[in-house]
């Protein structure tokens, strides 16, 4: 006959008041004994439990902070609206400027058939489009640190990215295809002077903005502005090599070309960064 299994209870401490045991049998661990309520203090299941509620309350705090960007713990309340009050001035300032310029871009790219121009004035109405999102992302005060919102003007960006680019590259590939040469005059030239300096301070002013506030929508209207720049100062390059060697025709569109792809590669690279952060932010409070 086997023997029966020995109920076991703790010893007790006379300056704890301990449970009654619990009736409980032990089976894999004979040296401690399992129990309903309190554990003595120092074991090893109080350490786990306290590791646990630990790490509970700083996945917590992670979860909470998920709908605020970075900026929220840098900045103060005054530093944030002041930056936000800037981010409008710039978004206002670089609408006005390069819905000028888009409007002589596309006046050259007709009257001098400038593939790297019409790609130029694309670009600067696309950098209209963006400010216009940037203007919508800090039109309310209270979302300065929204990532919400954050993430959803970054992929209407990159949705107008990637539309855009296709334009540009289509158009080129174009005139490549019928050879169009383009015309070289001062008026060319002024343009493209005046592009590529506007809109690269207009660039280095939102990229600065948009690190302090840790706004991916207003570094990526900085890197569109940058793009005019460089495409500005392109149609200068491409025009003053046609000048001096006619042979070099397809600098102008294999330029638009490039830029074209630059632009479109940066919109599906935010897309797919941001789609998925629009999705794990969706249950935060939107500001409207």
């Amino acid at each position: 006959m086997e023997p029966l299994d020995t109920e076991l209870c703790y010893a007790p401490d006379h300056s704890i008041v301990q449970p009654s045991c619990n009736g409980q049998t032990l089976q894999s661990h004979p040296d401690q004994a399992t129990y309903r309520g309190q554990e003595a203090p120092g074991t090893q299941m109080d350490q786990d439990q306290q590791m646990k509620i630990s790490e509970s309350a700083q996945f917590s705090d992670l979860v909470e902070n998920r709908g605020l960007l970075e900026s929220s713990t840098k900045l103060k309340p005054h530093e944030a609206q002041s930056y936000r009050k800037k981010a409008l001035w710039i978004s206002w300032t670089s609408i006005v400027i390069t819905l000028v310029l888009a409007i002589a871009a596309f006046t050259v790219s007709v009257m001098r058939y400038s593939a790297s121009s019409f790609g130029f004035a694309f670009d600067a109405v696309l950098d209209v489009l963006s400010s216009a999102i940037v203007l919508w992302r800090y039109s309310n005060a209270a979302a300065v640190h929204s990532a919400h919102k954050e993430y959803i003007a970054c992929v209407i960006l990159g949705v107008i990215f990637i539309f855009s680019a296709l334009c540009i590259v289509v158009k080129a590939i174009h005139d490549l295809a019928i050879r169009v040469l383009p015309e070289v005059d001062n008026f060319l030239f002024s343009v493209s002077i005046l592009s590529g300096i506007l809109c690269s301070l207009l660039a280095a002013a939102k990229i600065m903005l948009g690190r302090v506030l840790t706004s991916r929508a207003l570094i990526t209207d900085g890197f569109n502005s940058l793009v005019g720049g460089i495409m500005g100062f392109s149609i200068l390059l491409s025009a003053e090599v046609f000048k001096h060697d006619s042979d070099v025709w397809y600098l102008d569109g294999s330029v638009g070309i490039l830029i074209g792809f630059i632009i479109m590669a940066y919109g599906v690279k935010l897309l797919i960064d941001m789609v998925p952060r629009v999705r794990q932010t969706r249950h935060y409070e939107m500001f409207d």
